[in-house]
């Protein structure tokens, strides 16, 4: 008889794409990290490759930009996005967590609700514009094909059905999002692609409204603001990567995980194009979507209505997860399930009092600067961070808030690190004084530059300069890093608090009475 022990599957097969995922932020088990890098690419690209993307695609145009210098606004916006993207997509394999917990590391485990925040910011606002204009591309749709003429009861129950279906995706979860988004990769290209032969004939690439039309008066500050709305795309993955990323094996090669975002938003500019070309088809429509379909041949219109329902479920499912995800920790009152449905319905109802009270073009306006202007400077401070961490964690130690302790390698001060959020703080507010988001998001800086705005450059500077100078008069305890040390900034001597549990804490009063109830 041999003496060797039978083997031992190293991966769990994947679950079942209609099994309701049982995990929230806790660290994900080495068996069952059964994605890879091309998953990652997937579900980027299915999130944004789809009609709420293409609707940030009209923006440059709308803003009075030609045909070619929208195109140039378009294609910096997704690059430069991109490239501040990338590093947030390391995380997730490295911790086996979301980002926002797993920057508990580098603000604390307190701060990093921050993450939190931005997170929801980000969720409402694609959720929202996903479901807004899938909505009304299949109003437009039945009032072209069937004459059914468009109401606010008509685009209400639209908008209802579609996030309902999104909710019901999120809350199956993981494996069945990333189902939606393998579909919506194939399909929406091919729908996309099929816009050369509808508007081959009508088409102008010559199109040029002329200086007269830019909507800041002068071409630089409508230029790059136009490139910044393009950004915010990209930039609004950096609070969700992780939340997919958690499922990659964590010897997975960096080269290969920052390869695969790089290539996921490359891809989005299919939809940003498609998004500028069609817009100088309905330029001075006051809706572009209702106006694209009724300019469709009859054909493509139907095409529309399939191109608008799967990008509104592959959109609104990759906003909406992470959120659900992470607030039942933050609540942990509420499980993941719970909280996805509490955070949809509260998504719902902005939708409604934005789309049939407010502008929408402002409102998406300035829910994207917001994002960009706030999101952008943790991003920054993250991706520093790993880099003098040398990409090292204490798992255990990241999941201390969540189950209701206290004490650990980055409890800090309270649970909070003030290097890393007063940095991120600092920053927010000199990006947010040097905005140019009209009508709402509207700093007194805002002209320091001739109407050019500064905001992200300030916010990134900022942020980079004041977290340095952090670490370097402030030097984190040595214990923060791994066997390795710091990588060019210095550290302390230390010794970790200890882990004990916090039994005034929510998240400990929820567990024990999930325990009283399981006994």
């Amino acid at each position: 008889m041999s003496n060797e022990a039978p083997a031992v599957p190293l991966q769990a097969p994947p679950p079942r794409i209609t099994d309701v995922e049982q995990h929230g932020v806790d660290t994900i088990p080495a068996a069952e990290r059964t994605s890879g890098p091309l998953d990652l690419f997937r579900i980027q690209f299915g999130g944004a490759n789809t009609f709420a993307t293409v609707l940030l695609g009209t923006f440059p145009i709308a803003l009075g930009l030609s045909f070619w210098q929208a195109v140039l606004a378009t294609v910096l916006g997704v690059v430069v996005g991109a490239l501040i993207l990338a590093p947030m997509g390391l995380f997730g394999p490295r911790t086996g967590t979301n980002n926002a917990v797993s920057s508990g590391a580098h603000v604390g485990v307190r701060g990093r609700v921050v993450g939190s925040f931005l997170s929801l910011l980000t969720a409402i606002a694609f959720y929202s514009i996903s479901v807004w204009v899938s909505g009304d591309a299949i109003v437009g749709a039945l009032n072209r094909l069937a004459g059914v003429p468009d109401s606010p009861l008509l685009r209400s129950v639209l908008y209802a059905l579609i996030g309902a279906v999104v909710i019901v995706v999120v809350v199956y979860g993981y494996q069945f999002m990333l189902f939606v988004n393998k579909v919506a990769v194939i399909a929406n290209t091919v729908l996309f692609l099929l816009a050369i032969v509808a508007f081959a004939g009508t088409f102008d690439a010559g199109y040029d409204p002329g200086p007269s039309h830019y909507a800041l008066g002068g071409f630089w500050p409508t230029f790059i603001l136009a490139a910044l709305i393009v950004m915010s795309n990209p930039i609004s993955f950096g609070a969700f990567l992780g939340d997919w990323a958690r499922y990659i094996p964590k010897g997975t090669p960096t080269g290969r995980l920052v390869g695969a975002t790089l290539l996921g938003q490359g891809a989005s500019l299919i939809p940003f194009l498609f998004g500028v070309a069609t817009a100088t088809l309905v330029s001075g429509k006051v809706d572009y979507v209702v106006g694209l379909v009724q300019a469709s041949p009859l054909w493509y219109a139907i095409v529309l209505i399939v191109v608008a329902f799967i990008g509104g479920l592959s959109t609104g499912t990759t906003s909406l997860y992470g959120t659900g995800l992470d607030f039942s920790s933050v609540f942990p009152h509420f499980t993941r399930v719970q909280a996805t449905i509490g955070i949809g319905v509260l998504a719902f109802a902005f939708i409604l009092i934005g789309r049939l009270v407010f502008d929408l073009l402002g409102a998406v306006n300035a829910f994207v600067g917001a994002i960009v202007v706030t999101t952008t400077p943790w991003m920054i401070i993250l991706a520093i961070a790993y880099f003098t961490h040398r990409g090292w964690y204490d798992e255990r130690d990241l999941q201390v808030f969540n189950r209701g302790e206290t004490g650990g390698r980055y409890w800090f001060t309270r649970g909070v690190n003030w290097r890393g959020l007063g940095a991120w703080i600092v920053a927010a507010i000199v990006g947010l004084l040097f905005s140019n988001y009209p009508p709402i998001v509207t700093g007194p800086f805002r002209d320091l530059a001739g109407g050019i705005d500064l905001s992200l450059l300030s916010g990134i500077v900022t942020a980079a300069v004041v977290y340095l100078a952090a670490l370097w008069l402030f030097p984190e305890p040595e214990y923060c890093f791994g066997p390795e040390g710091p990588r060019l900034v210095p550290s302390r001597h230390g010794t970790p608090t200890p882990i004990v549990q916090d039994h005034s804490s929510a998240a400990a009063r929820a567990a024990a009475r999930r325990a009283k109830t399981v006994g």
